[in-house]
């Protein structure tokens, strides 16, 4: 019979008193007391499509809003994903990639399989802390708040705005 064959397993009692295992993430040396010590002026800004596109309606030159919004100096970066997602779009959106095109943007190339934006750009920041992630996209925010140490430029009444960029001290400014 398949009853007999399958006898029910018995479970093992904890000890209590046993050493507990667990596996805590490990933080990268570049955050000191959630500090991303990485991050200096001139600022790297990797740019989302969407970035782009808000940006013409609100009627902001990107890199002279990204200097205001910083005060100091800021090498917008766009990577080869990105600028395939804008090629994409088609030709609603060639000021977008006229703009892409900028010769003051750094462009920064694609080593994986695949075109989504968003998830290069996660990946990115998630490997190399020197990065704040221009985007208005809901979900990529959701994901880039997840690691530490990553600040967020979006766009909000006409104007750039960045959360979770330290100050000096260290304390979050908003």
């Amino acid at each position: 019979n398949a009853k007999d064959r399958a006898k029910a397993r018995v479970k093992k009692k904890e000890d209590p008193s046993a050493i507990k295992e667990r596996e805590v993430p490990q933080h990268p040396s570049c955050l000191f007391f959630q500090y991303n010590t990485q991050l200096g002026p001139p600022y790297h800004i990797l740019v989302d499509t969407n970035f782009i596109n808000f940006s013409i309606k609100a009627k902001l030159d990107l890199v002279q809003s990204m200097m205001d919004c910083l005060y100091a100096k800021c090498i917008p970066c766009i990577t080869d994903c990105v600028m395939a997602e804008i090629e994409k779009l088609g030709q609603r959106y060639r000021v977008a990639l006229r703009i892409a095109k900028d010769p003051r943007f750094e462009r920064l190339p694609c080593m994986h399989k695949g075109t989504y934006a968003d998830d290069c750009l996660v990946q990115r920041v998630t490997q190399h802390k020197c990065y704040i992630v221009a985007t208005v996209d809901k979900e990529l925010k959701r994901r880039i708040r997840k690691i530490p140490g990553v600040p967020i430029m979006y766009i909000s009444r006409h104007r750039y705005n960045i959360e979770r960029m330290p100050d000096d001290y260290g304390a979050p400014r908003f």
